[in-house]
């Protein structure tokens, strides 16, 4: 009998190209979502994949893909034959999006503080002071990224991949401006949302758990003030 092809097994190599091709999506994959976060992909706005690609210097497919994952969370529809519209959507939705993250997040904050030593804090101060430092430049798309790895390196401190799965994509979800808001947060507002956390991790260190509990609730109400809730 003429034997079957033989399947790889799991700690074979991908192919060359496939890396490279993932490589590639994954990176426009990044630049798409920081242009929602500055507005440069402005929301009702038509997109198409070819034209992006030109952009990017890349072909259309990585582009279409990466858009496909966009459509997928709720960042773009497809319009047929044309290519990707930029989602509107208002303050209440943002709103909405910002209640959610006060809802998933504070109660473990408020849990955690009571059961992780001084010591597991102190090691993300390097994650805190990356907020800082991506706030004081000015790039909104750089702090959301710090903004999102310091909340999910907390997150994660609970050991439930599903909290920091679900928590994940709804942060991500709430830093993408609303239509007709402002291109970008003002640097100002940045840095002051970084400090808060600097601030937060020193009253865990300090083991406070009434300045922790303010602080909590400040960081996570701010988001309910705002619709458009990019610092958090």
């Amino acid at each position: 009998s003429v034997p079957g092809p033989s399947v790889p097994g799991p700690s074979a190599p991908r192919p060359r190209a496939l890396v490279q091709r993932s490589s590639v999506r994954g990176q426009v994959l990044d630049a798409l979502r920081a242009a929602l976060v500055t507005g440069e992909l402005r929301p009702g706005e038509v997109y198409s994949a070819p034209v992006l690609g030109e952009r990017f210097g890349v072909s259309a497919t990585p582009v279409r893909e990466a858009m496909q994952q966009l459509a997928l969370e709720g960042a773009v529809e497809v319009v047929p034959n044309r290519g990707f519209r930029v989602v509107e959507r208002g303050d209440r939705e943002l709103a909405e999006l910002a209640e959610v993250r006060a809802l998933l997040e504070a109660p473990v904050w408020l849990r955690l503080a009571r059961t992780v030593p001084a010591e597991r804090w102190a090691e993300l101060r390097p994650l805190a002071e990356a907020t800082v430092r991506a706030a004081s430049s000015g790039c909104p798309a750089g702090y959301a990224e710090a903004d999102r790895a310091f909340h999910r390196a907390v997150l994660a401190l609970a050991g439930n991949e599903e909290l920091v799965r679900i928590a994940g994509d709804v942060h991500r979800r709430s830093q993408w401006p609303p239509a007709g808001a402002p291109a970008a947060r003002g640097r100002a507002d940045l840095v002051a949302d970084a400090h808060e956390h600097t601030a937060l991790l020193d009253a865990l260190i300090a083991g406070d758990p009434d300045v922790v509990r303010a602080l909590i609730g400040q960081h996570f109400t701010g988001a309910l003030r705002d619709s458009w809730a990019l610092g958090l």
